[in-house]
Formats: structure tokens, C-alpha cells, sequence
């Protein structure tokens, strides 16, 4: 039998940080980044983005980066404004969200680019 071992996680070590289960998933890059979006959308969830600084990103309030895409049903439209977002903050960490208004709560919540990483 294998032996369980913890995981080493520290905050102090940003390539260590884990926000989430697809945090421990290698990272994706923008098709998989466009596959999540596409989920989202199939849904009939709502896209948010939003961004926070690194030193900040285990707290739960992070900035909304303009206004939800309610209705938006363009998989580039909100793949251009995350890619905007990474341009106006790119020392901030961005996640999507998809927001379920029937059961008024998130659907989704995935982390897509990690500020203090290079990555997509």
C-alpha cells in the first residue's frame, strides 16, 4: 500500500499556492482556459471576472473586473476581456466564475491565470 504523505503547501512559496481543486491540476492553457469558459456558458450561468493581488488571493472578496455577462453567450467576448484584465493587472491572480441564478450561487469558480506565474 502506498503511504499518504501531506502536502507541503506554504503561502510564503507562490508556485506552492493552491486555490481550489484546479489548482492542483497542471496548469491550463488558453484552450482549456476557452473549454471552461464554454462549460460555463452550456450552463446558462453567468461569466464574472475577476482579479486580486497575488499577496490577497486566499481571501474571499477579490475585485470584479467590469460588470457580470449576463446573457453573454460569446466564448471570445469573455475570453478577450480575461485576456484584458491579464494586460490592465498582470501581477494579480484572475478566476471566472459562473454564476447559477437559479440556485442564486456559484457554479464554477477557476482560477485562470496566476499572476505570479508565468502562464497561457
Amino acid at each position: 500500500m502506498n503511504q499518504l504523505r501531506s502536502y507541503t503547501s506554504r503561502m510564503t512559496r507562490p508556485t506552492n499556492r493552491k486555490l481550489g481543486t484546479f489548482s492542483y491540476l497542471p496548469e491550463m492553457d488558453a484552450a482549456r482556459v476557452r473549454k471552461q469558459i464554454e462549460y460555463i456558458i452550456e450552463q446558462d450561468w453567468n461569466p464574472v471576472i475577476e482579479h486580486v493581488e497575488t499577496d490577497r488571493a486566499t481571501e474571499h472578496y477579490w475585485y470584479m473586473w467590469k460588470l457580470p455577462f449576463f446573457g453573454e453567450r460569446n466564448v471570445d467576448a469573455i475570453f478577450t476581456e480575461i485576456t484584458a484584465c491579464r494586460k490592465e493587472f498582470p501581477g494579480h491572480y484572475v478566476r471566472i466564475v459562473g454564476y447559477d441564478n437559479g440556485r442564486q450561487t456559484q457554479g464554477a469558480r477557476i482560477v485562470v491565470y496566476h499572476g505570479d506565474r508565468r502562464t497561457n
